[in-house]
């Protein structure tokens, strides 16, 4: 059954919404961009505002709006669209923290509007056959290795750098994301180390370690500052041999050997979930990813190290 196209708004007009929100919605016959609000980019083809409260005002007709400014300013944006009774997509984070959130979610459900808080790496393609793969295994270690250069992927970004921006747990929390996703049972941090430049409130790495009452040993080790290959990758070892994602999910290989991998689908899948959540009147909030990073915020052991520059 064909189902009538809903009318969205993008929030914030930036790389991640030009990389991957817009080619989303124009492939999605669930949805229409209509309008965009941004302080200082537009899109050909729908109406720009300068800021979320003109846009609502002026647009009663358009149901569903997609928040992809940064975290800090988030919470603000997600109670004016709600109380105007607009249909809410978080980016991720869902928010500066984690009490924020709560609070949408509970305005969302007295609106009776769908809030969903993404999880982009959750929908690449070998996460659920790595979570099927799991289920019945008994898990020994786990390692998650999220490296990358963020003067490739976050060039003059200083969001990410200021008190909410999360640092290295920008990308960290994707993998943090496929975690909670993957393993069979609920896991809590036991310790952390960090590494926040002099010049940054945010760390530009960090290592994780986790309880698992299966007793498995399962770690993390984010770093901001990798040269040449990046990795994103989630090592398994169980009692019935070896599992790896790489490619942030996108290929996963079984003691050494390919087993499964796809196109990347992340912000397409994110879109259909949620015009389903719509269709349904439902939402989805999965606060678990940030819990990790708000209980490493908490617990872990802060070193100062070298003032990060955007340019080298």
């Amino acid at each position: 059954m064909t189902r009538t196209p809903n009318s969205i708004a993008i929030v914030g007009v930036g790389k991640i919404a030009r990389d991957q929100h817009l080619p989303a919605i124009s492939a999605n016959p669930d949805f229409t961009l209509a309008a965009t609000a941004s302080r200082n980019a537009s899109v050909e083809g729908a109406e720009a505002f300068r800021d979320l409260e003109t846009l609502l005002a002026a647009r009663p007709d358009i149901g569903a709006v997609a928040l992809c400014n940064p975290p800090q300013a988030r919470f603000e944006t997600a109670c004016m669209a709600i109380e105007a009774g607009r249909h809410v997509l978080l980016e991720k984070p869902p928010g500066a923290t984690l009490s924020e959130v709560h609070a949408l979610m509970a305005m969302a459900e007295a609106k009776g509007v769908t809030l969903f808080a993404t999880w982009h790496s959750r929908f690449a393609h070998c996460v659920p056959a790595a979570r099927d793969w799991l289920a019945k295994k008994t898990i020994r270690r786990l390692e998650i290795i999220w490296k990358e250069d963020v003067r490739r992927w976050h060039p003059g970004q200083a969001w990410i750098w200021q008190a909410g921006g999360l640092g290295v747990f920008d990308p960290g929390i994707n993998a943090l994301s496929i975690l909670s996703a993957i393993y069979p049972r609920p896991l809590h941090l036991s310790a952390a180390d960090l590494q926040v430049p002099g010049n940054c409130d945010t760390p530009i790495a960090a290592q994780m370690r986790f309880h698992d009452r299966g007793g498995a040993a399962v770690s993390a080790d984010f770093d901001f500052r990798q040269q040449g290959p990046q990795t994103w990758d989630i090592r398994v070892a169980t009692d019935q041999g070896e599992m790896t994602l790489s490619m942030g999910g996108g290929v996963m290989h079984v003691d050494g050997a390919e087993v499964a991998r796809g196109p990347d689908r992340e912000y397409p899948a994110i879109y259909e979930a949620f015009a389903d959540l719509i269709a349904l009147g439902a939402s989805d909030v999965d606060l678990a990813p940030m819990m990790h990073v708000a209980d490493a915020c908490t617990l872990g052991r802060r070193t100062l190290v070298e003032d990060f520059h955007d340019r080298a």
